[in-house]
């Protein structure tokens, strides 16, 4: 006895493929601050690995997806999943001390695909030129500096002076590491195709 098979489409691949990446971002990005969230004395926000994410995200994802991927992360550390700086969860981390940071990723993640893909070939990071890509992350990390620190200042009642020293200053140096981190996974795949 023959039986006769049909499939059934149910989402098309243009959802399924870019959903399906948008959700291992999210995870990476819970994965590397879960693991990579260093807090320090002077700073009531930790250092976290978590900003390679965000620029990984809108270089290879692109704005919409991009940024989507982390409003998932945010998502699941909001409804409880500890994925959050110092293994934090809930809706509370999401109007802490660190919120504007949090809340900048998507938007800077957006930033930064929406420049990827306006400037090279079908969405490819690795068609920008180096200083093209430095000024664009760059121009992300002062995104999410911007929004930190004013949220900081505002939660704890800095002046603005006070929240840039608490909030920006000490994350310089390490932020400009993980730029150029990221710089050289583009150019890596670039040297590979």
């Amino acid at each position: 006895m023959a039986t006769d098979q049909h499939s059934v489409e149910l989402v098309d691949d243009d959802v399924v493929k870019p959903f399906a990446r948008a959700a291992v971002l999210a995870a990476l990005m819970g994965a590397a601050v879960f693991v990579g969230s260093i807090p320090i004395p002077f700073s009531p926000i930790p250092i976290s690995l978590g900003v390679i994410v965000v620029y990984l995200a809108g270089l290879y994802l692109g704005p919409y997806w991009g940024a989507f991927s982390l409003l998932l992360y945010l998502t699941a550390g909001a409804v409880g999943l500890p994925i959050f700086a110092e293994r934090a969860s809930g809706l509370g981390v999401l109007v802490g001390n660190s919120a504007g940071y949090l809340w900048s990723y998507p938007t800077a993640a957006l930033l930064i695909g929406a420049v990827v893909h306006r400037l090279s070939e079908d969405g490819d990071p690795a068609d920008l030129s180096r200083p093209v890509l430095v000024v664009t992350l760059l121009a992300a990390l002062t995104v999410i500096y911007l929004l930190g620190a004013a949220w900081l200042g505002y939660v704890l009642e800095l002046s603005t002076v006070k929240a840039i020293e608490i909030g920006v200053v000490p994350f310089i140096p390490g932020d400009l590491i993980k730029i150029a981190a990221v710089v050289a996974i583009v150019e890596a795949e670039r040297i590979a195709t």
